[in-house]
């Protein structure tokens, strides 16, 4: 999906030296159907839109991939560790996640079962809020943007639930962690949203 505001979004995360590191050496992650997603985008632009420095707050890039042919947790954490030895010199930990395996263990983890992600794009529309179900990826062609509710949340600094997934609990607990960060986000209650 490319929209008017992906040349901004782009520019906003890649800001970020650490996101900057993983986008310049992207074809090293040998990854099927693999994004940049969710929180460490979202962070970067509020980083910018409060002000702040533009690593403030984050802790972690996620990297997604979809790869339905090796449902391994093996092999999942086989690539997470290449991955993590490729940028080790960055002060972020790198999350890697195959999201064709997640509903193997989300009742575990979560309580409740899902049915399993039918590709990538499916799994980052199912992130918790409205403004981190974004997913980015160079292409041969510039860059391939993911924004299951668009960007507008996101560049407003709107925090509002994606319920197709997450708990009113889980909701509250991520928002009081973000706003203890970023104090100047406008949440949208549970309720509301």
């Amino acid at each position: 999906m490319q929209t008017s505001d992906t040349p901004l979004f782009e520019a906003s995360v890649l800001r970020n030296p650490s996101i900057h590191a993983v986008w310049n050496a992207w074809g090293a992650l040998e990854l099927p159907d693999c994004w940049l997603v969710a929180g460490c985008l979202a962070q970067t632009v509020w980083n910018k839109r409060f002000g702040l420095p533009v690593e403030h707050g984050i802790s972690d890039l996620d990297l997604v991939y979809f790869d339905p042919s090796d449902l391994s947790e093996h092999t999942e954490q086989r690539h997470a560790q290449r991955i993590r030895h490729l940028f080790a010199a960055l002060p972020v930990w790198i999350d890697v996640k195959n999201e064709a395996r997640v509903h193997l263990w989300y009742e575990a983890k979560f309580g409740f079962p899902i049915p399993p992600y039918q590709s990538a794009l499916d799994a980052i529309g199912t992130f918790p809020t409205t403004a981190t179900t974004v997913g980015l990826r160079p292409t041969g062609q510039g860059t391939e943007l993911c924004a299951t509710y668009g960007l507008s949340d996101l560049f407003d600094g709107v925090v509002r639930a994606n319920k197709r997934l997450i708990t009113r609990e889980i909701f509250e607990a991520k928002v009081a962690k973000w706003c203890s960060r970023w104090p100047d986000l406008k949440v949208i209650p549970w309720d509301e949203s």
